[in-house]
């Protein structure tokens, strides 16, 4: 019979090498970057109590631009362009395909004018994200360590296992908060993008214009609330990892001394 097949022993060493790493990086988010992020969010949500906070309510109304702008080549095609057929490239280089006409510019749009975006947003949008893709590297780095220490599968005595279950439940669970919450910027860029199209086709609808700004204000809101959650993530994650260390470390552990 053939000899059972195993790691050679430079290869297994560097595997140990790298669980090793794994363990410490873990201990050291479960330990002090958790800890460090639940106060620093909320110093950071504090702060939004400050009218030069770009969280702050007071931007929401001088942040949204309603105005209804002339599309940029107007002065060029004229103020009434319509949306043109071709059904080969022409000397633009725009591309047909099936009667409808591919080109990055204005000039063959329906409705041509323009409504800018609420840049102010977008940098809140920036900070939110960078916050939800930290969590979630974070929780990918712990998720890994309880799993190297899970215990080969066997009978018996799978108290602390299944603890490792639920944290890595929970672990799971915030990452899925912060994949989320990381979602609201294209969210919201879609819906805003409907109302701004009501407010180029219709501009004399004065709601529409109403509704933009209503729109912008709840997105700002919204994007103060998730520092809000973000911190409640980590707060949970903290305590349900220090609480239940002991069973992460060594899940097979002597359970049956407690019970005389």
């Amino acid at each position: 019979m053939p000899g059972k097949r195993s790691m050679d022993k430079e290869t297994t060493k560097k595997i140990e090498e790298f669980q090793a790493a794994a363990v410490a990086a873990a201990e050291e988010i479960v330990f002090r970057i958790f800890p460090c992020k639940i106060l620093e969010l909320q110093q950071f949500i504090d702060s939004t109590n400050d009218p030069s906070s770009p969280f702050h309510m007071s931007h929401a109304a001088e942040s949204t631009d309603t105005t209804v702008y002339p599309p940029p080549n107007s002065a060029e095609d004229g103020p009434d362009v319509k949306k043109r057929k071709l059904h080969s490239s022409d000397a633009n280089g725009a591309v047909s395909t099936a009667g409808l006409t591919i080109l990055n510019d204005t000039r063959h749009a329906v409705y041509p004018n323009l409504v800018a975006a609420n840049q102010h947003l977008d940098k809140v949008h920036a900070l939110v994200k960078k916050e939800c893709e930290q969590l979630a590297d974070l929780c990918d780095k712990v998720k890994l360590w309880v799993n190297l220490s899970m215990p080969k599968i066997e009978d018996g005595d799978n108290f602390g296992v299944q603890i490792q279950e639920e944290v890595l439940t929970e672990l799971h669970r915030s990452q899925e908060s912060a994949y989320n919450i990381r979602d609201a910027g294209r969210q919201d860029h879609l819906n805003r993008a409907k109302i701004c199209s009501k407010i180029v086709k219709y501009p004399h609808v004065e709601d529409y214009t109403l509704a933009l700004k209503e729109h912008d204000e709840k997105q700002l809101y919204v994007a103060r609330q998730n520092l809000f959650d973000l911190r409640n993530v980590y707060a949970i994650l903290t305590d349900i990892l220090h609480k239940n260390i002991a069973k992460i470390r060594a899940p097979k552990g002597n359970n049956l001394s407690g019970m005389y």
